[in-house]
């Protein structure tokens, strides 16, 4: 773990804990990385209820409701499976926010239309799920860094926008 990932998972905790909200994880490609970072955090189990590594598609449709179809007709990284496994992950574990991701992260498996560094992001809560495309390779290594550090600053951003706004509309 850098230390730029510790500092965000630090702030993660913090909006998280603050807020009295839960987090979990559903990845794939990135083998559990982010919940890594997550659970790397003191007082990690206030707020983080854990994370489930899909790497097979099968794992992506029986424990995070991914529709079979969607997989077998876009493949399993594509916007909607990310965002797929993100709202069955918060169905699944019941937690507020999730944050999944799926991609190739290499250095095989990457197809014309589908190329090796092409990694999905999505992160956010059952109503507010957003997404994210990384379609850069540097190599398995660092395309994994990339997709785990982008990931946790998303969320954090997320964190900030939306939390930021609820106490705002509380204070009115």
């Amino acid at each position: 773990m850098n230390f730029e990932n510790k500092v965000i998972s630090r702030e993660i905790q913090q909006f998280l804990y603050d807020s009295n909200k839960t987090l979990g994880t559903a990845e794939s490609c990135t083998g559990g990385r982010i919940a890594e970072v997550i659970a790397a955090v003191p007082g990690a189990s206030n707020y983080f209820k854990g994370g489930i590594i899909a790497y097979s598609n099968e794992l992506k449709i029986r424990l995070l409701g991914v529709n079979a179809q969607v997989i077998e007709e876009q493949s399993a990284v594509c916007e909607e499976v990310a965002m797929q496994m993100a709202v069955g992950l918060c169905q699944t574990i019941n937690c507020d926010y999730a944050i999944a991701i799926t991609g190739i992260a290499g250095p095989g498996g990457g197809t014309p239309t589908i190329p090796v560094g092409t990694i999905w992001i999505a992160y956010g809560s059952k109503d507010d799920m957003r997404t994210f495309k990384l379609t850069e390779d540097n190599g398995r290594d660092v395309n994994l860094a990339n997709a785990t550090n982008q990931a946790l600053s998303l969320f954090l951003d997320f964190l900030k926008e939306t939390l930021s706004h609820q106490e705002l509309d509380s204070k009115e």
